[in-house]
């Protein structure tokens, strides 16, 4: 029952919200005026003040009270397309900067195998990279090659920024896509402090593969993990 007058609250709240009441820096009612408004202890109402400040609905200033966040501008992202991420950024006009995260050898994943189509002996590496625009981290790309593929990948992939511009590199220039898969979920806590979010921003996760269009053999398995409340995702065609 506490827990449904919580789910009350934060409902009448967002939909206040949704509805236009409260504008970007406004301030919200007290804990104490919205307990006598719900007739409920003040925990209540402080509980679900932490779940929306968790949400990125709000936020707090010390002795002054809950503050309606500011919307972050909505980055339009194309999911399809032959073009890297990279690209599709600083074509629209974006201040991008790609921080590498380091390249590790992985163990055996089926799925992952699988997407690559190399037996379980195969050596696969990770390499991760967090990309920040306008100085904020709004996703992460882990991308999954094996050695037979890439004989050099083990020295390489710690410097690697971009991995469409590596395949080129090494004479990749066409790729296709077999198949994408889209996930919702909430951030670990490795994952929130790279992308500097709160634990109920959710994320949008891509897992895709990269093909070579000419051999037709797979390239690369990936998973991309962004903010969801950073993107406005586009599914038609380049």
């Amino acid at each position: 029952m506490a827990e449904q007058i919580e789910l009350m609250i934060i409902d009448d709240l967002i939909e206040e919200i949704v509805q236009g009441k409260y504008h970007a820096n406004n301030q919200f009612p007290s804990e104490n005026e919205l307990a006598k408004r719900y007739d409920v202890p003040r925990i209540k109402v402080r509980n679900a003040f932490l779940k929306l400040e968790d949400m990125g609905y709000l936020y707090s200033k010390q002795g002054k009270g809950r503050f309606l966040k500011p919307k972050k501008r909505q980055i339009e992202l194309h999911l399809t397309g032959s073009s890297s991420f990279s690209e599709k950024m600083e074509r629209a006009g974006y201040d991008l900067k790609t921080q590498n995260l380091g390249c590790e050898k992985i163990a055996y994943d089926p799925k992952i195998y699988a997407s690559l189509n190399v037996p379980e002996d195969e050596e696969v590496y990770k390499i991760s990279r967090l990309r920040i625009i306008d100085g904020l981290p709004i996703a992460l790309h882990n991308s999954y090659v094996a050695k037979s593929t890439f004989p050099q990948i083990e020295q390489d992939g710690d410097g690697i920024q971009s991995m469409f511009a590596y395949y080129a590199k090494q004479g990749f220039t066409d790729f296709l896509s077999s198949k994408s898969h889209v996930s919702i979920s909430f951030p670990t806590n490795t994952e929130r402090t790279l992308l500097e979010c709160a634990p109920f921003v959710p994320l949008f996760v891509l897992q895709s593969d990269c093909i070579d269009a000419k051999r037709h053999t797979g390239l690369e398995y990936t998973k991309i993990i962004y903010r969801g409340d950073s993107f406005t995702y586009i599914l038609t065609s380049e």
